[in-house]
């Protein structure tokens, strides 16, 4: 996805019924994926934050939705977007006047504290043999598959019992070898 396609992509603001905040993103996820939407709907978030809960005097930290009954998705606002996202069970539609979704302004996303993180690099193609520097895969050598921009990922072919079995992997855990 060029520059020019990223920066249309805004940040826009679902509500859905309570407590079905996960599942809405789960299936809107789902279906991004099944529909090959990944350059078009780049971020489905549920803001949590951690909150230290007292009960029968034990102090016990949780992670609680900042926004319950919301869901926020970074997306470029189009007619197929838009009606993958209102067709999601559990969704009740955009936040906005009548039918018509705002999107939420900069001071807006920063104030709810939802990171708008820079996109990271990669030098790596489809093809490319790459070795995996961190996390669980670390030290294991594998063929990129595919490549994710909006995941920030790669897909590599790992031996797991004699098989070979596919695992997304971040950029910012793996080297390409020359």
């Amino acid at each position: 996805m060029s520059d020019a396609e990223e920066s249309k992509a805004r940040w826009y603001v679902v509500h859905t019924y309570s407590g079905y905040e996960n599942k809405v993103k789960a299936d809107i996820e789902k279906s991004v994926e099944n529909r090959g939407l990944e350059d078009q709907i780049l971020k489905v978030e549920v803001p949590l934050q951690d909150v230290v809960e007292v009960k029968n005097g034990a102090k016990k930290q949780v992670s609680k939705k900042m926004f319950p009954g919301y869901v926020l998705l970074n997306m470029i606002m189009n007619d197929t977007t838009w009606y993958v996202v209102r067709n999601t069970r559990g969704v009740t539609g955009f936040v906005g006047p009548g039918s018509k979704p705002v999107p939420l302004t900069e001071n807006e996303i920063r104030s709810m504290g939802v990171a708008t993180k820079a996109q990271v690099e990669v030098d790596v193609e489809v093809g490319d043999t790459i070795k995996v520097i961190s996390g669980a895969w670390e030290d294991t050598i594998g063929e990129v598959k595919s490549i994710n921009m909006a995941k920030q990922s790669v897909t590599i072919d790992v031996d797991i019992f004699g098989r070979a079995t596919s695992v997304e992997i971040g950029f910012l855990e793996v080297q390409k070898l020359s």
